[in-house]
């Protein structure tokens, strides 16, 4: 009960300080329905998950971007020997940005579906409905036509042919992942997803500006190489019509101490943000609690303006079991210490 408490204190305090802009985050893999809703509820260990992550980017510039998502996900219909299970899941997002304070806030339900096919195989599918609101106040604004020559004149027309200041639409997205698992010391998962299926029209002007579909790619695998020892290689792709992202890299997970119900565990990583960054993080596990720390140091060629200061992220996740008759699953081989 206080770990649920301190929890909810985290996600509140972090709420009350986000401002920011683009909902992007390094450490994809603490909140891994936000990136396809098949992994919803895909917990081979635990039961349910909560968590927050918090992103402040590009401090050394004029508008930093701060970010925040809260999340959390559960199992349905499944015991210590149930290997087919639904994952239910709620997230919340909220942004705001710039001058005319952009702003988005959005509240998303996944719901999956996973099916163990033999002894080592699992496949989910899952689905996300998100609700989407997005505001921006023009009269914050300066534009060409309010520049007298010499300064902007907040007094005479901006002449801006919008024809709203808010807007609202609902958003999907599908999503599958295979999984397979030969032994205990090893496990591999790669999925597939389709985000803004529907294609929304996001546009505060008389307009057609569609959402193009953004495909997401995501692969995982974990490989316990000893008693003290699992390495953690995961990779992210993203594209949306002339953008994309690549990040991949590996976690170095290391048990300290002798091996117990609630895992002490130290987290090392590096990844690598294609042709913009790289990524180190710490971390660490306590009582089921994990707390992750990431710095995007820039390489491209944004450096001159933010001297290489990208951005820093904090992810707090939070996994456990219903109850005793949770413990002692041993239907799902997961590399575990």
């Amino acid at each position: 009960m206080i770990r649920v408490v301190i929890l909810t204190f985290l996600i509140i305090l972090l709420s009350l300080f986000s401002k920011g802009q683009g909902i992007h985050f390094s450490q994809y893999y603490n909140a891994p329905q936000l990136v396809n809703p098949a992994n919803t509820g895909l917990m081979p260990q635990e039961d349910f998950s909560a968590g927050v992550n918090y992103r402040e980017q590009w401090t050394s510039v004029p508008a930093p971007f701060k970010t925040l998502s809260a999340h959390g996900d559960f199992q349905l219909m499944r015991n210590r020997n149930v290997s087919n299970w639904m994952g239910v899941g709620l997230a919340f997002y909220s942004d705001k940005a710039g001058d005319g304070i952009l702003a988005l806030n959005k509240i998303q339900a996944s719901l999956a579906y996973h099916v163990q096919m033999g002894d080592y195989n699992m496949l989910s599918a899952g689905i996300t409905t998100a609700y989407i609101h997005r505001s921006i106040d023009f009269d914050r604004l300066t534009f060409d036509a309010q520049w007298d020559g010499f300064e902007f004149d907040r007094s005479k027309p901006q002449n801006e042919p919008y024809s709203r200041q808010s807007l609202s639409y609902l958003d999907f997205t599908l999503g599958i992942n295979y999984a397979f698992f030969p032994n205990e010391n090893f496990y591999i998962k790669a999925g597939f997803g389709l985000m803004h299926l529907n294609r929304p029209n996001e546009s505060f002007y008389k307009s057609d500006n569609r959402l193009g579909i953004r495909p997401i790619a995501n692969m995982e695998m974990i490989i316990k190489t000893g008693d003290n020892l699992i390495i953690n290689p995961s990779l992210y792709y993203s594209n949306q019509k002339k953008a994309s992202e690549l990040v991949f890299g590996s976690l170095f997970n290391v048990a300290l101490g002798n091996e117990m119900d609630f895992n002490n565990v130290f987290f090392a990583g590096l990844f690598y943000r294609l042709g913009d960054g790289y990524i180190p993080v710490i971390g660490t596990e306590w009582n089921r609690f994990r707390v992750m720390f990431s710095y995007d140091v820039t390489i491209s060629p944004l450096t001159a303006a933010n001297r290489s200061k990208g951005a820093f992220e904090l992810g707090i996740v939070f996994k456990s079991l219903y109850g005793e008759v949770s413990k002692g699953r041993d239907s799902y081989n997961c590399p575990r210490f």
